[in-house]
């Protein structure tokens, strides 16, 4: 469990970066990264409570980071 969680970090922390090196986002790479974290953080805890994902935890933390990387920015733009 452990060390699901430390590879949810890092590959949303990997998300976050590419997502900024290859101009997908424009949030800076240390917000795009802490939003990633955030998305993974998250999915991964209601995974844990609910049950509810794709059944590898790598996509898991692959489609929250993504997911988070269009919410979070969309939702505080005017």
């Amino acid at each position: 469990m452990f060390l699901t969680l430390f590879g949810t970090v890092v590959i949303a922390g990997i998300v976050g970066y590419t997502s900024e090196k290859t101009g997908w986002t424009h949030n800076g790479y240390l917000q795009s990264i802490i939003i990633c974290i955030g998305g993974a953080f998250l999915f991964y805890f209601v995974r844990i409570m609910f049950g509810v994902g794709f059944a590898s935890p790598g996509m898991n933390a692959i489609v929250s980071s993504i997911g988070a990387l269009i919410i979070v920015p969309f939702h505080w733009r005017r």
